[in-house]
């Protein structure tokens, strides 16, 4: 994950890393004094993503960023559809 936030996305120079830390802590703590959820890692991507695109937005790879979004976008239910299968079946054992 590292390799690819810190260089496949955008080539993180040492002050865009400190403007995403920075970024991504502020959001972070604020939905956590706030309990809303929020994914560390979607945090920490979006931020290198604004970061990158507030330099210089074709310096961005986009494609890579498009790949991760898919992966966000088809593991979350896929996640949900298989806790749910897991809870009916170990419904049936236990009952």
């Amino acid at each position: 994950m590292i390799r690819t936030l810190g260089g496949k996305i955008y080539k993180i120079r040492p002050v865009d890393g400190f403007a995403s830390q920075l970024s991504s802590a502020v959001v972070i703590l604020g939905n956590s004094l706030l309990g809303g959820p929020v994914s560390t890692t979607q945090v920490v991507s979006g931020a290198i993503l604004g970061v990158g695109a507030g330099t210089r937005a074709n310096k961005v790879r986009w494609g890579v960023a498009q790949e991760i979004a898919m992966a966000w976008l088809f593991t979350i239910p896929a996640t949900a559809l298989f806790a749910a299968g897991l809870y009916w079946l170990l419904g049936l054992i236990i009952h």
